[in-house]
């Protein structure tokens, strides 16, 4: 369990309902506001957990919502969609076993620095045979450590710090971390939200469930009905939060 002296940052629970958590970004470059006209910059990134560690990102970029899909494999057992038309698939260990991508889109599974409808995406090595990706969008950070097992090396963990969202599975066994390991990279990587993915669902029956995480962190999450919408300002700037996603679908 992580020690009150270990955390940096108070931490505050959430648990949502649904599967779905939007974030309002009310952040705009200036020149982009100019060039299309626009008066009023309210921007929202959805997110979806989809079981395992796939997860649904759409953001709205100016003029077109962008769809985000990182991790989209086939799962063992349990129901999940067939397939997506995401504009980006990003994908932490290859793409064998995936559902199928429609509409041809850009795909990120390598090393790197990559640019595609103003969504930046960075990808570093996320322990052996996993990337790790921080990605950036109408100025909100979202990390997504993939089907980690293990820490991330410091000097590419530096990379990836301090983002908005963290993603981070939690389910343990040989595919993901332990919940211990997993409180520590928290820590670690202090992000404003942090949302346990890859723990126990219908998809996913051998996962530890995800109290073992919560236990870890010393929290008992709170439970709400409502959607969560936040924006970028309103982005916790003293304390973290802890949110708990339902699998939606």
């Amino acid at each position: 369990m992580i020690s009150q002296n270990q955390r940096q940052l108070p931490i505050t629970p959430l648990l949502v309902k649904g599967g779905q958590i939007s974030v309002k970004n009310t952040c705009l470059n200036p020149k982009k506001m100019l060039k299309y006209g626009y008066k009023s910059n309210l921007f929202f990134m959805h997110i979806q957990w989809l079981g395992q560690t796939c997860v649904k990102l759409q953001t709205k970029n100016l003029d077109e919502d962008v769809v985000i899909l990182i991790d989209a494999y086939r799962p063992a057992k349990g129901d999940f969609p067939r397939s997506f038309s995401p504009q980006i698939a990003v994908f932490s260990h290859g793409q064998k076993e995936t559902v199928t991508l429609s509409q041809n889109p850009f795909v990120v599974d390598t090393l790197g620095e990559f640019e595609m409808k103003n969504v930046i995406v960075y990808s570093v090595p996320g322990g052996k045979d996993n990337l790790a990706f921080k990605i950036n969008s109408e100025n909100l950070s979202v990390v997504h450590l993939g089907k980690i097992t293990e820490k991330i090396d410091n000097g590419y963990l530096e990379k990836i710090s301090s983002p908005d969202i963290l993603l981070i599975p939690v389910g343990g066994g040989k595919e993901y971390l332990d919940a211990e390991t997993a409180a520590s990279l928290v820590t670690a990587l202090e992000p404003r939200i942090v949302i346990p993915i890859g723990y126990k669902c219908d998809t996913d029956p051998g996962a530890d469930p995800v109290a073992d995480f919560i236990k870890e962190m010393g929290l008992k999450p709170t439970l709400t009905d409502k959607k969560v919408i936040l924006k970028k300002k309103d982005l916790p700037q003293e304390e973290m939060q802890l949110m708990i996603l339902e699998k939606n679908y």
